[in-house]
C-alpha cells in the first residue's frame, strides 16, 4: 500500500546527465544541485588578493586515488572561487605561494588518522594529515573556509572526528523506490549497473566527503536477498569503485533469511554449521569483488523481518554469526536495536531495552548495536533511548533519521540539528552528571573501540537531491555533527545558509532565525506537550482517531491514550513503568507531572483535561494554545523567508515560498484534526481568545480520506 501511495505522490525522476563535477560553470539560476559546494566567485576584493597569493601551485606528493580526488576538488574550487586554474606539481621544493598536501606517518587510532591540520608554513598553505582521507577532509575544510570568504592570515585549523564510523543509511529498493523517501526515486540505477555508472554518484560522494561521512549503506534495512546475489554484488562493486575515491566505504543491509531464500538451505539458524558456512562463503565472494567492503547492517525480528529469534536464538547469536564470517576482513556488523513485539499489554517504549540489555557483553567485538535516538520511532520529539548508558560492554551507535518521515515529508521546513543536539546533549547519569548520550556514542564514556553514528538518508533523484531545498541543511547538519557533535545548531545553520543560499548578512539572519525555530513550530501544530503518533497508516496525514490495526501499537490511539479523564501515556510506576529503565536522576526529571517539563509531559503521564500546568493554563487550554501558536507561526516563517527574497536565487525563493504555503495549509489541517478529535473527550470549548475551526471533525476526516485516495 505504501509503495503505491509513494509512487502516486512522488514521480520517479530520471537524473540529468550534467553534473557539477563535469560542468563547474554555474547556471544563471540555481537548481540546488550543487548543494553547499557552489564555489561562488569571491566578491571581497582584499580577500581575493590574499587567496591569489596561494594559487601558484598545488603540491601533491602522493599517487593515491583519494589525494587525487582532493587535488581535483581543490582545482575545481579555486577555479570557481578566484577564477584561476591552479597547476598541480609533485613536490613544492623551495617554492612558495601554493597549497601543499603533506602526509605524515600514521599514529593513533583510526579516527585520529582521519584528522587534519591547515596552516601557513614557509609561504605556503599546508594541509597535513596521517592519511589520504585526512588530506581530503582538510581540502574540503579549506574550501569551506574560502567559500565563507574568511582570511588565510594566521589560519590555524586542527580537527579530528570524534566518531569512527560516520555513515548514511539508504532505505532504497531494487525497484527504484525509497522507503520514507520524499525526493523522487533512488539515485542508484540498478537496472543500468554495472555497465553504466551514473556521474551523479561522484557528486554524491563529493558532498558526503565534504562533511567527513565515510560510509554508505546502499539499500533498505527491509532488505531484499537479491543484494547477496552475484548479479547485485557486481552492481554494488561499480558504486563502491566511485565512493572509494572519496574515502567512503560501501555497506549492505542483509536479509537474515538469505541462506534459505537465496542459498536453498533448509533454514537460516545462526548456529547451524551449514548456515555459517554459507555466510562465510558469501562474505569471501563479496570481498573478492569489493576489497574494502565495510560490512553489514541488519534489521532482524522487527516488524515482521526474519531473524535469529525464529530459531530460538538471540540477537547476539545472529550478530556474532555474521561477525565470524567477517573475521578475516576489516568489516563490521551493525545490528539495529529497533525491535518490538505485538503485545497488547506491553509498552513499545520498553522493548529494545528489555531485549538488548540482558545481552550486554555477549556481542562479538566486530558488532555495533545501532540505537534510534528515542525509544519509539523518530518522533518530532522523544526522550533519549534508555539503552544509551545501559550497555557499557557493547558499542552502541546512534541512528538519526534525516529524511522527514514524521516531520512533514518534503512539504514542511524543519531544521533537524536542534533535534540531534537535544538527544546528544541529554544526560544519562550512568557515571554521574555529564554522562551525555554523545559521550556514550563517541566511546569516551565506556571506552568503546568502535564508534558509530548513522543517518537515514533524505537523498533522491530530484535534481536538488532532497526535494525541499531547506532539507539539504539536515543532510549537512548530520554530517557536521557526525564529525564534531560539539558544534552548535546555530553555527551549522549559519554556515549552511552562507554556503548554500546567500552571503548577505541580514538575509542570512532571517533564514537562520527561521530554521532554528522551525522544529518547535512544527511540534506546536503536530505533537505538542509530548504527544506521539507513529501509527502504521500514513505519516503525512492527521489521523489521531485511527484505532484499527493488525496490532495495537500500529494504531494512533495506542500512543495518545485520550479518554474522558485526560490525555497521555502513563509510564510511571502506576502505568507501564518505562521510567524505571533510566537512572534515578533521569527519572526524577520526568516522574512527577508537576515537575515534568511540558515538552515531555504526555510522554510519561496521563493528565487530566482540567489539570493546571506550570504555564497557568489547564491541559486543554494549553494544548489548544500550542496547536494554534504552531500553525500561526508558519505565517511568521513565511515572513522571514520573504524578508530574504531579494538576496536569494529566484528559483530557490519560489520553491520554498510555495512549500511554505503548503505547510501553512497543512499546519491548520493538523491543528484542526487534533483539536476537534480531542475535544470529543475533553468536552470543552476552544478558549475564548482563539477562533474555533471553521469545519467539523467529520469534514476533517473526509478531507483525510480524500487525501489518502490520491
Amino acid at each position: 500500500m505504501f509503495k503505491k501511495i509513494l509512487l502516486t505522490l512522488f514521480s520517479f525522476q530520471l537524473t540529468c546527465m550534467a553534473t557539477f563535477a563535469s560542468n563547474p560553470t554555474a547556471p544563471e539560476d540555481d537548481d540546488g544541485y550543487r548543494l553547499w559546494l557552489r564555489y561562488e566567485p569571491v566578491t571581497n576584493a582584499a580577500i581575493k588578493v590574499e587567496y591569489l597569493k596561494y594559487a601558484s601551485f598545488i603540491a601533491n606528493t602522493e599517487k593515491g586515488e583519494i589525494t587525487g580526488s582532493a587535488l581535483k576538488e581543490l582545482q575545481t574550487g579555486l577555479k570557481q572561487l578566484i577564477g584561476k586554474r591552479v597547476p598541480a606539481i609533485t613536490t613544492a621544493g623551495s617554492r612558495t605561494g601554493g597549497v601543499v598536501f603533506s602526509l605524515k606517518p600514521a599514529t593513533g587510532d583510526s579516527a585520529a588518522k582521519e584528522g587534519y591540520q591547515i596552516q601557513p608554513v614557509s609561504g605556503n598553505i599546508v594541509i597535513s594529515a596521517q592519511s589520504e582521507r585526512g588530506i581530503l577532509y582538510g581540502t574540503f575544510a579549506l574550501l569551506r573556509h574560502m567559500q565563507m570568504q574568511q582570511p588565510l592570515k594566521n589560519l590555524r585549523i586542527s580537527s579530528t572526528p570524534k566518531i569512527r564510523y560516520r555513515m548514511l543509511n539508504h532505505w532504497d529498493n531494487t525497484d527504484g523506490t525509497i522507503e520514507r523517501g520524499y525526493a523522487g526515486g533512488s539515485i542508484w540505477k540498478w537496472y543500468e549497473l554495472p555497465e553504466r555508472v551514473d556521474p551523479r554518484y561522484e557528486d554524491y560522494a563529493r558532498a558526503n566527503a565534504s562533511l567527513g561521512i565515510n560510509g554508505t549503506v546502499l539499500n533498505n534495512v527491509n532488505a531484499s536477498a537479491r543484494f547477496m546475489s552475484q548479479e547485485y554484488i557486481g552492481k554494488v562493486a561499480a558504486i563502491a569503485n566511485v565512493l572509494r575515491k572519496y574515502g567512503i566505504k560501501t555497506y549492505l543491509s542483509v536479509y537474515f533469511a538469505a541462506p534459505k531464500t537465496l542459498g536453498g538451505l533448509a533454514g537460516s539458524d545462526p548456529l547451524d554449521p551449514n548456515v555459517r558456512a554459507w555466510w562465510a562463503d558469501k562474505v569471501a565472494e563479496i570481498y573478492k569483488t569489493i576489497p574494502d567492503f565495510g560490512g553489514f547492517l541488519v534489521k532482524a525480528n522487527s516488524e515482521g523481518e526474519p531473524g535469529p529469534q525464529d530459531y530460538g536464538r538471540t540477537h547476539a547469536d545472529g550478530a556474532n554469526m555474521l561477525a565470524a564470517a567477517l573475521k578475516p576482513y576489516d568489516g563490521i556488523v551493525v545490528w539495529r536495536a529497533f525491535v518490538y513485539k505485538a503485545d497488547p499489554d506491553a509498552d513499545r517504549f520498553k522493548a529494545a531495552y528489555e531485549e538488548f540489555v540482558p545481552l550486554d557483553g555477549q556481542f562479538d567485538p566486530k558488532v555495533i548495536v545501532q540505537v534510534k535516538n528515542g525509544p519509539i520511532d523518530f518522533q518530532p520529539r522523544e526522550p533519549f533511548s534508555p539503552l544509551f548508558g545501559n550497555m557499557p560492554k557493547t558499542p552502541l551507535g546512534m541512528e538519526f533519521q534525516i529524511t522527514q518521515e514524521y516531520l512533514g515529508f518534503a512539504a514542511h521546513a524543519v531544521y533537524e540539528a536542534p533535534l540531534f543536539k537535544e538527544c546528544l546533549e541529554s544526560d544519562t547519569w550512568v557515571n554521574g552528571q555529564g554522562s551525555t548520550v554523545a559521550k556514550v556514542i563517541d566511546g569516551s564514556l565506556h571506552g568503546y573501540e568502535r564508534t558509530l553514528i548513522a543517518g537515514v538518508a533524505n537523498t533522491g533523484s530530484d535534481r536538488n537531491w532532497t526535494g525541499h531545498p531547506l532539507a539539504q541543511a539536515n543532510w549537512y547538519a548530520f554530517g557536521r555533527l557526525a564529525w564534531d557533535h560539539q558544534l552548535s545548531a546555530e553555527q551549522i545553520a549559519a554556515e549552511w545558509t552562507q554556503l548554500t543560499l546567500t552571503r548577505q548578512i541580514k538575509s542570512r539572519e532571517h533564514i537562520v532565525k527561521m530554521m532554528l525555530r522551525s522544529r518547535e513550530i512544527y511540534i506546536g501544530y503536530n505533537t505538542p506537550l509530548g504527544l506521539s503518533r507513529p501509527w502504521m497508516g500514513v505519516h503525512f496525514a492527521p489521523e489521531p482517531w485511527q484505532s484499527r490495526g493488525a496490532r495495537p501499537d500500529w494504531t494512533a490511539t495506542y500512543y495518545h491514550r485520550a479518554d474522558s479523564a485526560g490525555l497521555g501515556f502513563d509510564r510511571t510506576t502506576s502505568g507501564s513503568n518505562a521510567l524505571s529503565q533510566y537512572r534515578p536522576q533521569v527519572q526524577a526529571q520526568w516522574n512527577d507531572p508537576d515537575k515534568t517539563p511540558l515538552p515531555y509531559l504526555l510522554w510519561f503521564h496521563h493528565v487530566s483535561w482540567n489539570k493546571k500546568l506550570g504555564s497557568g493554563r489547564t491541559l486543554w487550554d494549553e494544548l489548544c494554545h500550542r496547536l494554534y501558536s504552531g500553525a500561526d507561526s508558519v505565517s511568521w516563517m513565511q515572513q522571514q523567508w520573504e524578508l530574504a527574497r531579494n538576496d536569494l536565487d529566484t528559483r530557490v525563493y519560489a520553491d520554498v515560498a510555495g512549500r511554505l504555503k503548503v505547510q501553512r495549509r497543512e499546519a491548520i489541517w493538523w491543528r484542526d484534526a487534533w483539536l476537534l478529535y480531542l475535544q470529543t473527550f475533553s468536552r470543552q470549548p476552544v478558549p475564548a481568545s482563539l477562533t474555533p475551526p471553521d469545519r467539523t471533525l467529520e469534514e476533517v476526516k473526509k478531507s483525510v480520506n480524500i487525501y489518502l485516495m490520491r
